[in-house]
């Protein structure tokens, strides 16, 4: 098993080096300029020097932990991560419990679909003036953002999950003489786990998407702030190396969502003995 995913690993890492190495080859011999896409050595060089601390090591000013972890992308990424988290938790926790009761009661299905038809396809970015004006600058507004993208795909995934419920399933709990609190939770609840957990991914990656966006107008840290920063200076370099630190923290979440996910719906795949 460890084996496969080493090889797998390694199979999933040809692609980047190969697209690596024809970058480095087109910045190296000139055919683009180095100041709108430096090469990945550039890059890698600037990335160092936005991880490291800016000031050296003195014993007066703290400990050597708090100074290794004082780099301004430690900062920022830990800005962006707290905003992901706390957005995500505020979206799915309201968007939990309205999912369950409109995949479980046609007459709250009836009563408010309509409305989260309407307000669905509005995007996040669609309410930054609203929520700068609601909440002013800051994490408030931030945070208002993501919990409102994470609060569709987990909301929408529910419902599906809930209604998808195979009826066999639910007549066979009744005849044998299930009330339905028994049933929600003992046959619909489990069997829409998986849609719910697919909704909770989909969720993070979306509200990894609003972060960066709400960062660039309402906070003056994270992520999105620096890139956007980088770009009134033109730093080109801090830009590329502040998107693949996206991506990683963005894979990182996603790869350890999956294996929760793996892990919670073992018995669903029939892999728990």
């Amino acid at each position: 098993m460890r084996r496969n995913t080493w090889l797998a690993a390694l199979q999933g890492a040809v692609v980047p080096l190969v697209l690596l190495a024809i970058w480095q080859a087109a910045s190296s011999s000139g055919l683009v300029n180095a100041k709108i896409l430096p090469s990945p050595v550039a890059v890698a060089v600037r990335w160092w020097a936005y991880l490291a601390p800016a000031e050296p090591y003195d014993p007066a000013n703290g400990g050597y932990i708090a100074w290794l972890f004082s780099g301004e992308l430690i900062m920022d990424a830990m800005g962006s991560l707290y905003r992901v988290v706390m957005g995500f938790l505020v979206g799915a926790i309201l968007a939990l419990p309205m999912g369950l009761a409109m995949g479980a009661s046609r007459a709250a299905f009836r009563w408010l679909n309509p409305l989260v038809e309407v307000l669905r396809p509005i995007p996040p970015i669609a309410y930054i003036p609203l929520s700068i004006l609601w909440f002013g600058l800051g994490n408030p507004p931030a945070i208002f953002l993501i919990s409102l993208g994470a609060f569709f795909p987990v909301l929408v995934n529910t419902i599906a999950g809930v209604r998808q419920v195979d009826g066999i399933y639910l007549r066979a709990a009744r005849n044998l003489g299930a009330g339905p609190l028994t049933i929600f939770r003992r046959v619909m609840l489990p069997a829409a786990t998986p849609y719910i957990l697919s909704g909770v991914r989909i969720g993070i990656g979306t509200a990894f998407i609003v972060v960066i966006v709400s960062e660039m107008i309402a906070v003056n840290n994270g992520l999105g702030f620096r890139i956007l920063e980088a770009r009134e200076y033109f730093w080109s370099d801090k830009i590329i190396a502040g998107m693949l630190t996206i991506g990683l923290l963005g894979l990182a979440i996603d790869s350890g969502v999956t294996r929760i996910n793996n892990h919670l719906l073992r018995w669903h795949r029939g892999l728990e003995h």
